[in-house]
């Protein structure tokens, strides 16, 4: 019984896992708002290696449809606004060589679109890595069950709680699919 309940927590983890890496996603898919998410991750070349914004400089957002990034180096400015202008943000970075300013512009009807269907196409990633780790689960389990670890009711039992996991990981991503795409559709 301790290795089916070890299998449920370690699915369950994993899952959850899957649920974090979308949120982390969302995050960094801008709406209308200004929010240090969207550019803490960005990857800047900064002294011959390629290091996260967050780790080189300080983000806030003291308005709305503003972040304002300031390097701890001086040095790495350039750097960080070629990272910024690489990315796909479609933000335009503004430097007076020590701050940089981020306005975050209205976005279009077809921006918002087109941002929709990144996110619904992120959530469908989840999905089916949340589907992936039911059937692994499920493996893992008739393996069991054909090594006599468990007995065919343990298998039933076990095959049921993996399914509820999955319904539940899946509702959970739905319903962030669908705050996410109300925040995008907000105008």
């Amino acid at each position: 019984m301790a290795d089916i309940e070890l299998l449920l927590e370690e699915t369950q983890e994993s899952m959850d896992g899957a649920i974090e890496a979308m949120k982390k996603a969302f995050a960094g898919i801008r709406t209308g708002k200004a929010s240090p998410a969207l550019v803490e991750s960005l990857s800047v070349e900064y002294y011959g290696a390629q290091t996260r914004l967050r780790d080189i400089a300080s983000i806030t957002a003291p308005e709305p449809r503003l972040l304002v990034i300031q390097p701890w180096d001086q040095s790495a400015v350039k750097g960080i606004e070629k990272a910024i202008l690489g990315s796909n943000l479609g933000i335009s970075p503004v430097s007076d060589g020590r701050v940089i300013r981020l306005p975050i512009p209205e976005l279009s009807e077809e921006r918002r679109k087109d941002l929709s269907k990144m996110v619904h196409k992120r959530a469908e990633e989840a999905r089916v890595a949340v589907r992936g780790l039911r059937r692994d689960a499920n493996e893992a389990a008739k393996k069991a069950q054909k090594a006599s670890a468990i007995t065919q009711d343990d298998l039933d039992v076990m095959t049921k709680d993996i399914q509820d996991l999955t319904d539940a990981s899946i509702h959970q991503i739905d319903e962030l699919l669908k705050k996410k795409d109300a925040e995008l559709m907000q105008v």
